[in-house]
């Protein structure tokens, strides 16, 4: 057997694949591992915050055991990544502009003609709607990956296929060995479309389950805080 018929196996695999790939291949490669490159900067940076958040879930019992509002405000840790002093900080906010208002003798704000237990309850809402967004940032990023990047690697294979069979035909020869290596290549942009996809969807799931948790917490607390200065005395 001539040794020089034995395939290369240089001429097969990734680095092949790229160096006979046109701009739609290389393009589709280079979505795919900026898609994989994301996903994996979102997991990481969301796990790392939700690692030092879920400790802070226990100085909630803190603060309600302090006797004065600044005294809990202080309880609280790492106040400027801290979802719960950022609730209660605004809360106590929310107040003093409302009372600022209307000690004003002149031009009163409108704010202050809704009543005090409507707009506590309206802005508090929205800086619920604030954090939770903050807690919640990238997961939708994940989910497209997790959905999109199957379908873009299936894109890449359908075109590489397309290009081996058009090169193929080119050559006139259809034998197994000038076919196999070009299709195998080109399902390779399928097999990298899930490597991207399933990281992504596992880490939205495993994300979503955990920020439920907090979410819940926090929500809790929200309606804590209303309660308790709609109740007692104004900070």
């Amino acid at each position: 057997m001539n040794p020089t018929n034995t395939p290369n196996e240089s001429e097969f695999g990734l680095a092949h694949l790229w160096l006979q790939g046109d701009a739609v291949t290389h393009l589709v490669a280079i979505l795919l591992l900026m898609m994989s490159i994301g996903s994996w900067y979102v997991i990481i940076i969301r796990f790392i915050n939700l690692y030092q958040i879920k400790p802070l879930v226990q100085e909630i019992a803190k603060f309600w055991q302090k006797t004065s509002w600044q005294e809990g405000l202080n309880s609280f840790t790492m106040q400027g990544n801290n979802p719960f002093h950022q609730m209660a900080s605004r809360a106590h906010a929310i107040l003093q502009e409302r009372q600022l208002g209307a000690n004003m003798s002149h031009q009163k704000p409108l704010s202050n003609k809704i009543q005090e237990e409507d707009w506590l309850s309206s802005n508090l809402k929205a800086e619920l709607d604030q954090v939770i967004g903050k807690l919640q940032n990238g997961l939708a990023f994940l989910a497209s990956t997790g959905a999109t990047a199957p379908f873009i690697g299936l894109f890449g294979t359908v075109w590489g296929i397309y290009h081996a069979l058009m090169t193929i035909g080119t050559s006139g020869s259809a034998s197994i060995d000038q076919v196999a290596g070009p299709i195998g290549e080109a399902l390779v942009m399928t097999g990298l479309g899930l490597v991207v996809a399933i990281p992504a969807v596992l880490g939205y799931n495993a994300l979503s389950k955990s920020n439920k948790d907090l979410l819940l917490t926090l929500r809790r607390f929200t309606d804590d805080l209303y309660t308790y200065l709609t109740q007692n005395e104004r900070p």
